[in-house]
C-alpha cells in the first residue's frame, strides 16, 4: 500500500462508509498523514474484523497530522440523494481538518472540486492509499458508535449487529414494524416496495 499519490504536497485521503444502508447517517472522514509516516497494520475498513478497526482508531487519530469526520443524516440524504450526500460528507470532513491539505485523493469514482484543490479519484483506493485507508476505518468506526446508539432506541431493528444495511433482519423488522425517524425515506427498504405510506 502507498502512503502518498504525491509526495511534494500535503495531500488528505477522504472515504465514507454507510452509502448502502437503509437507515442511519452516511460519514465521511478525511486524514492527512505525516511525511514519515508508518503503520503496516492500516488496510481498507471491509478487510478488518471490528475488533481490529476499533483497535487502530485511537493509533490513527493519535499518529496522523489532523483528522475529521462527519455525519449526513437522513432528512439530508432524502433531500439531496446519497451520492450528493456522500460527497458532501466528504466535503465536510475536509472542512474539519486543522491543516488545508494541497492534494485530495478520494476512494471511489465520484467527486465535485473542493476549494480549487486538485483531487484524483482512485477506485478501490482504500487497499490502494494508506491515508484513504485510515479515512475509511475512521468513517465506518464512528458511523459503528452511532448505530450502536440509536439501536439502544430502537433495538427491534438489531442496529448494533446489522448497523442499517439491508439485512434479511433488518427488511423483516420494517415490515412488522414500520420505520423510524432513522430511516432514509427516499430508499427502497422493502424489496416488493412501490410506495410506503407515512
Amino acid at each position: 500500500m502507498q502512503v502518498f499519490f504525491r509526495n511534494d504536497a500535503i495531500e488528505a485521503g477522504t472515504d465514507e462508509a454507510g452509502r448502502g444502508c437503509l437507515a442511519g447517517p452516511v460519514t465521511a472522514a478525511a486524514v492527512i498523514l505525516p511525511s514519515d509516516f508508518e503503520n503496516s497494520l492500516i488496510n481498507d475498513s471491509k478487510q478488518l474484523s471490528e475488533k481490529k478497526r476499533f483497535e487502530l482508531q485511537p493509533i490513527i487519530e493519535e499518529t496522523v497530522s489532523t483528522y475529521a469526520v462527519c455525519h449526513i443524516f437522513p432528512d439530508e440524504i432524502d433531500k439531496i440523494n446519497i451520492l450528493n450526500a456522500s460527497i458532501m460528507a466528504m466535503h465536510k470532513s475536509l472542512d474539519g481538518l486543522r491543516i488545508s491539505p494541497e492534494h485530495i485523493i478520494v476512494d471511489g469514482n465520484k467527486f465535485k472540486p473542493y476549494k480549487d484543490i486538485e483531487y484524483h479519484c482512485v477506485v478501490k483506493g482504500d487497499s490502494k492509499f494508506v491515508s484513504i485507508a485510515a479515512a475509511s476505518i475512521l468513517a465506518k468506526t464512528y458511523r459503528d458508535l452511532y448505530m450502536d446508539k440509536i439501536h439502544e432506541e430502537f433495538p427491534m431493528y438489531n442496529w448494533k449487529k446489522n448497523k442499517g444495511y439491508p439485512t434479511r433482519e433488518h427488511r423483516e423488522a420494517i415490515r412488522k414494524y414500520g420505520i423510524t425517524k432513522y430511516h432514509r425515506k427516499s430508499f427502497r427498504l422493502l424489496p416488493e416496495q412501490l410506495t410506503l405510506d407515512f
